[in-house]
């Protein structure tokens, strides 16, 4: 039996053999993988052989599909079964005896493998008592949800493709000009995003495609639609791009609203109000038809992912995807165009979704930024401009760092070059004194702190770090990402992290949670909820975002595209005055509750005279100074899985480790 086996299936046991160089980095390898399942995963290991194994780092959620794995696996023996979790970097294999599982054992243990996006990796197995994963109750398709499989021939969906002209002319009314991450174009109305609703006054010249009048009269007649369209936009999506989750505007369209996949296939996300999320299938020739609940009270959206997860059965086509981790695998994006169809309303709507449908509120419904240039602007006024005035104020309540930020800190190599991109005032600068560290941030203020504490830091936007690509060992970005406005632009902010990193270097990333209760436990943010916040209560504690309640009840708020912002420290938000709220038509979270929306605004009390240099004051909104002056500063809060999608999504990237921490979505990537 090879002595790396030996070693590794007892590494508690002290070696009569001096162990080489190669072994030894194994032996560390091999107890990392360890410990990291156990404390991350709970996933318990066992030192003897069983017929069980957990291959970490073979997983769909670092890129590893089970048509590459399990051919691999099956050269040591027959599989009983592969079981692949959704979203994992690791999973678990059956072999039909202990024999097969260890020769499995020796045989791949440090093995490389490339995967689905041609990145080498290493496994590295360990055995335990029983393959398992807790399932996931059976899930039915929303309410009013169809999906009709082959609903056109290829012919006509090559006829589709071949009428949309992309290059033509840009000054065409058909043309969205506006959106940068996907091409789309309208007929017979046009959807303004920045209201997310159409000018019935303006119908769009030419109506709708003549190619596809005797496919709708088709679908009319086959009972598939009840109406005849009058307004179509047509998308084009790259593979890794997406659309955030939206409800399409009550009082725009009527009831029925379908949706044609051309191209590829793609799985589409639906979340119930509650929590609930659905991904539904969506095969290439197949139609979306919402009505009803599906329509007007779920939210839908694809995450910007270059791969998704499907089920491996060749069988299943369209519909849920199960979560029976024994058929899962990885399915390959490509370009797919849809053609979504809908009908105009010309009276109010009056659905039976009033809490959600703007006919029936009093309230506008929120819009959200569908350019750079708009998600800029919203950074610059719900961002930058508010920590400027709130910088003093806003450090005086930083001062604990969080645990997991100084254990990954006091984890790297002595002389390690890192950069704390969002530094704030710099209270991690100075944790590792072994470090050569140094801080960027976007407020002038807050970099001005830093400089008085004699800490090393300078002020630059998280999208442009003047730092030499490669040259850092490590990056932090501690509540940072979520304050970018757009999907592209968080992406892009996780990017220029990456390239500050050399080969092998790591970055740690946090972002506040969609979810503040996660596995039936409340968040510190959620525990401390009050009536009467105290003197700073306004701010985050621990892990949490900084809010405290607002006169103004929340918007209903629907998420929205957004992505990422400029950098700044610990819990940083974007905002202006509450008076000038209301132009942004964006929800105002009220403090110390439960997310209703992924985009909003969060109020920050100054306490004292407004000034970046004015420093806290004891009192509530009252005193010699007047009322306090209530800043908003955006947020997008990142629903479970989010960010490591994200992740997913850069090029010479993996996810070493993906956790949930106090309220917070945490990844720690490596650059390959």
């Amino acid at each position: 039996m090879p002595r790396s086996y030996n070693v590794a299936m007892d590494s508690n046991c002290q070696s009569n053999y001096k162990l080489n160089k190669t072994e030894k980095k194994f032996l560390r390898k091999q107890i990392k993988a360890r410990h990291t399942l156990l404390r991350h995963e709970g996933i318990e290991t066992v030192s003897y052989a069983t017929q069980s194994l957990v291959v970490a780092n073979g997983g769909l959620g670092n890129g590893v599909s089970r048509r590459q794995l399990l051919p691999v696996l099956e050269k040591c023996g027959p599989v009983d079964a592969l079981l692949m979790p959704p979203n994992k970097p690791y999973s678990f294999v059956r072999y039909t005896t202990a024999e097969e599982a260890k020769k499995a054992y020796v045989t791949l243990n440090g093995k490389e493998i490339v995967d689905d996006l041609g990145q080498k990796i290493v496994l590295y197995l360990n055995f335990v008592e029983k393959a398992q994963w807790k399932e996931v109750g059976l899930q039915a398709l929303p309410p009013g949800l169809m999906v009709v499989e082959e609903i056109i021939s290829s012919e006509d969906e090559k006829m589709l493709l071949e009428s949309i002209n992309w290059t033509e002319d840009t000054d065409n009314q058909n043309v969205q000009k506006s959106l940068k991450h996907r091409r789309v174009k309208h007929f017979g109305y046009e959807f303004h995003y920045e209201n997310n609703n159409i000018d019935r006054g303006r119908p769009l010249p030419g109506g709708l495609p003549d190619t596809c009048d005797s496919i709708l009269e088709k679908w009319l007649k086959e009972g598939f639609i009840k109406h005849k369209p009058d307004q179509l936009t047509v998308n084009q999506y790259e593979p890794g791009h997406g659309i955030p989750a939206h409800i399409d505007t009550h009082s725009a369209f009527e009831d029925e609203i379908v949706s044609l996949s051309l191209g590829s296939e793609v799985v589409m996300d639906f979340k119930h109000p509650d929590g609930v999320t659905v991904p539904v299938m969506l095969p290439r020739r197949s139609l979306l038809v919402m009505t009803g609940e599906s329509r007007y009270l779920w939210t839908h959206g694809i995450t910007p992912r270059k791969f998704d997860t499907v089920q491996a059965s060749k069988g299943h086509k369209s519909g849920i995807i199960t979560s029976d981790v024994g058929d899962l695998t990885l399915s390959k994006r490509g370009i797919r165009t849809s053609f979504t169809f809908r009908k105009v309303r010309q009276t109010p709507c009056n659905c039976s979704y009033s809490l959600v449908c703007d006919s029936q509120m009093k309230e506008t419904p929120p819009s959200f930024p569908e350019s750079d240039r708009e998600a800029s602007q919203l950074e610059q006024e719900y961002v930058h401009r508010v920590y400027e005035e709130i910088a003093g104020h806003f450090s005086s309540t930083r001062h604990t760092p969080w645990p997991h930020v100084v254990e990954f800190l006091k984890a790297l190599p002595s002389g390690s070059l890192v950069a704390d991109v969002g530094c704030g005032n710099g209270k991690y600068l100075g944790i590792n004194k072994e470090l050569y560290m140094i801080g960027c941030d976007r407020s002038q203020g807050l970099v001005d702190i830093c400089r008085e504490r004699h800490l090393p830091a300078l002020v630059c936007d998280a999208l442009a770090v003047p730092i030499r690509s490669g040259a850092c060992d490590a990056c932090i970005s501690v509540a940072v990402i979520h304050h970018f406005a757009t999907a592209e632009r968080r992406v892009a902010a996780l990017q220029e992290l990456v390239r500050l990193l050399r080969p092998g270097g790591r970055a740690l990333v946090y972002v506040w949670a969609m979810e503040q209760e996660y596995k039936k436990k409340k968040s510190k943010y959620l525990r401390e909820n009050r009536m009467s916040p105290r003197k700073g209560e306004e701010v985050c504690r621990g892990t949490s975002g900084p809010q405290v309640s607002v006169a103004q009840p929340p918007g209903p708020g629907r998420p929205g595209p957004a992505s990422g912002l400029s950098s700044l420290s610990d819990c940083q938000q974007g905002g202006r005055n509450s008076r000038d709220v209301t132009k942004s038509q964006l929800p105002v979270h009220t403090n110390r509750t439960s997310f209703h929306s992924q985009d909003l605004l969060v109020p920050w009390h100054l306490k004292g005279k407004p000034g970046k240099d004015r420093p806290a004051e004891p009192g509530g909104a009252g005193g010699s100074h007047g009322p306090s002056p209530v800043f908003h500063r955006f947020y997008h809060v990142f629903r479970e899985g989010e960010l490591e999608a994200a992740c997913r999504a850069l090029s010479d990237v993996r996810v070493l480790r993906s956790c949930y921490d106090q309220g917070n979505w945490c990844v720690i990537l490596e650059k390959v």
